[in-house]
Formats: structure tokens, C-alpha cells, sequence
């Protein structure tokens, strides 16, 4: 079966690595595993879609070429992935009416705070009148789905867990000890992180951790800090490890998927607090390498961490409480090895994409009407 596939906020081969990338990704492949054809439809931005006239005179144009495109491909049904205020799907309900084929949108966010804002009532609009028009929303997000339950009845919603692909986070031996050596950090545990250095709460959560670390660093504890990821704070995060740790950090850069499964590997304990984390992709990678994360429980990192178990998470902001949390798994080998052990059964028992995102392919060929 043939399946348009639109991405508003960006597409899938896009070139920044982000949790919505990997999340549309993992999806992608999941869905085409179980035999659907999933046809780009449209490569079409929305992304600020209410505070952009340019956009708002491509529009038209942009519906025109994704019915034809999904014409040509004889879809049977429109799937949508991801979409929400910043970057709202005026595509896909357009050519799914014009075909006459089910709309359906996965991982669709709705908030009502946004329609408060001029420059955000429009996105928040014509996100709402999208939703609407879907035959079933998708959501790997509880906050999420309560938030959509104001809007659609529970028939017209369902929730998936997220899941990934857990096979490039196996564990290496060999690259282990070559990367740790090469780190100069073979005898200390190595804390891991990894973000894009972007302006917000992803360089708010680095500059976080890091300065817990240097506190911990300051108290005797011993440890190696290695951080994946790269951006525009690059120099800023830096020029604080520096300060903060000097002699025992590494920055990688920007890292292949399987490049970031090899640091994990090499790591013993995974350190993000994930301040307002949408979801957090990244605590799944890390632990389906087997390491135990820290992190706060603060927006979604709940659901994809099994707290006391797999990790420890505890109040956001509470520098003490976290502080405590790194220095615990520092200090406490067999503590590591337990909850690293637990975190990869738990990915792979609850977060594989074959098994929670698969399952939707099944859901989708009923509604286009496939046995």
C-alpha cells in the first residue's frame, strides 16, 4: 500500500540531527518494514508558518504539486508527521479531501495557550483545523494526549510509545577501550552527554551539567566528561568545560547515529538534565547502549526513563538533588552495571520501533480499507 508522507517542520533527510528527526526516522522505517510505500508528497517549511507572508503565497502552489504527487503515486491514504503551532500541516488535509483518503496525523500537538498571541494564532488555527480534519491522531506522548483529548474523541486518538532501532547501540568491546584510551580516560568513569548546541534549553542543560560536574570535580570525585553534539554555543560551552574541568572533557562534534552508538558504548553513565524535554530520543539511545542516565523529571523524560530503575531523575532545578544523582553513579560500579543492565532490557522490551510503531501499519491498511 501506498502512504503520502509530508513532514511540515522539516524532512526526514534533513541534515540537522535532532529527536524530531530521529522520531520521523525511526517511524519511516518501522512502517516501511512492514511493507507500506511511503511516497514524499511534499518537501514544503511550514515552520513559523503564522508569522511568514512568504509562506502563506507558496502555499498554493505547494498543494497543487502534493496532489499531483500523491495523484501520481495512487496513495491511499495521507500520513502526516509531526504537527503543531510552529508548523502547521496545510497541505495534507487539502489533498486527502481531493482524493478522497484518510488524514491521518502522528504525533500532533495541541495548545490552546498559543492562540492567545497574534504571532502565533494563526499557526495555532490552522494546526487546530487540521486535527480536526484527521480520521486518527497518533501521539508517543502522554502530555500530548491529554492535551488532544479537549479536542477529538478518544476514537480519533492513540498512543504509541516511542520506539527506535536499538541495533546500533550494541555494545563494543574493542572500540570501548580504543576510544577510552584515546580519551586518555581508562581508569575513571566517563560521563556522556550529547546535544546540539543550540540557543535554549539544549545549551541550558549542557551549562547545567557541567557545572554540577565541576562541583563534583572540585569535591575529589574523579570522572572523565565527554560531550557529542555541536552548534553555534560551541566556543561559550568550551570555554566553560575549561574552566570547569580542565584536563578531563573531550568534545566530539557532530556524530553519525552510529558514531553516537560507539561514545555511548565507551561511556559508563549517560548525564542530560533535559530541561522542558519535549521527549528525548537521546535517553533511549543511550540506555539501549546500557548506560544509566541522570536527568530531571521534567517534561517527557518520564516516559522514556524507568525512574529508580533505569535512572535516577530527580526535581528540575534542584542542584543538590541532581548533583547527588551524578555523584551516586560515579561512585557506585555495580550500581552503574545494575541500571545500565536494566536500561537496555527496558528499551528493547518497551521502546523497539518494530514492535510499537509496526503496529500502526496494521492500523493503517484497515483504514484505507486493506485487509
Amino acid at each position: 500500500m501506498n502512504v503520502a508522507f509530508y513532514a511540515p517542520l522539516k524532512p526526514l533527510d534533513h541534515p540537522e540531527p535532532s529527536g524530531d528527526r530521529t522520531i520521523g526516522r525511526e517511524l519511516a522505517a518501522a512502517l516501511t518494514a512492514e511493507g507500506l510505500t511511503l511516497t514524499v508528497a511534499s518537501r514544503f517549511r511550514s515552520r513559523w508558518f503564522s508569522a511568514s507572508p512568504g509562506l502563506w503565497l507558496q502555499a498554493p502552489g505547494a498543494r497543487r504539486a502534493a496532489l499531483e504527487e500523491a495523484g501520481r503515486a495512487k496513495a491511499r491514504l495521507w500520513l502526516t508527521y509531526h504537527a503543531y503551532y510552529k508548523s502547521p500541516d496545510v497541505i495534507g488535509p487539502y489533498v486527502a479531501r481531493e482524493l478522497d483518503i484518510p488524514y491521518v496525523v502522528f504525533q500532533g500537538i495541541y495548545s490552546t495557550k498559543t492562540r492567545r498571541s497574534l504571532k502565533t494564532w494563526l499557526g495555532y488555527e490552522l494546526n487546530r483545523r487540521s486535527l480536526l480534519a484527521a480520521r486518527l491522531v497518533v501521539s508517543n506522548r502522554r502530555l500530548d494526549m491529554e492535551n488532544l483529548r479537549r479536542l477529538l474523541p478518544r476514537e480519533r486518538l492513540a498512543y504509541l510509545r516511542p520506539g527506535i532501532d536499538p541495533t546500533p547501540f550494541v555494545f563494543d568491546g574493542p572500540t570501548r577501550r580504543e576510544l577510552r584510551q584515546a580519551w586518555g580516560a581508562s581508569d575513571v568513569p566517563v560521563v556522556v552527554t550529547a546535544a546540539m548546541f543550540r540557543d535554549g534549553v539544549k545549551t541550558r542543560s549542557l551549562t547545567y551539567l557541567i557545572l554540577r560536574l565541576g562541583e563534583l570535580a572540585r569535591m575529589g570525585k574523579a570522572f572523565f566528561l565527554v560531550v557529542a553534539g555541536d552548534g553555534e554555543k560551541r566556543d561559550e560551552l568550551l570555554a566553560l568545560a575549561a574552566r570547569e574541568l580542565p584536563g578531563r572533557h573531550h568534545f566530539t562534534g557532530c556524530l553519525e547515529r552510529e558514531e553516537l552508538g560507539a561514545v555511548f558504548g565507551a561511556g559508563d553513565l549517560f548525564a542530560f538534565p533535559g530541561i522542558r524535554e519535549s521527549l528525548g530520543m537521546v535517553y533511549l539511545e543511550a540506555q539501549a547502549a546500557g548506560l544509566p542516565v541522570a536527568a530531571f523529571a521534567d517534561g517527557g523524560v518520564p516516559e522514556v526513563v524507568d525512574a529508580g530503575r533505569t535512572g535516577i531523575l530527580t526535581p528540575p532545578g534542584d542542584d543538590g538533588a541532581y548533583r547527588k544523582a551524578l555523584a551516586g553513579l560515579i561512585d557506585d560500579r555495580d550500581r552503574r552495571r545494575a541500571m545500565g543492565e536494566a536500561a537496555e532490557a527496558y528499551v528493547r522490551e518497551h521502546h523497539d520501533r518494530t514492535r510499537n510503531y509496526g503496529a500502526l501499519a496494521g492500523v493503517l491498511r484497515r483504514m484505507a480499507g486493506e485487509a
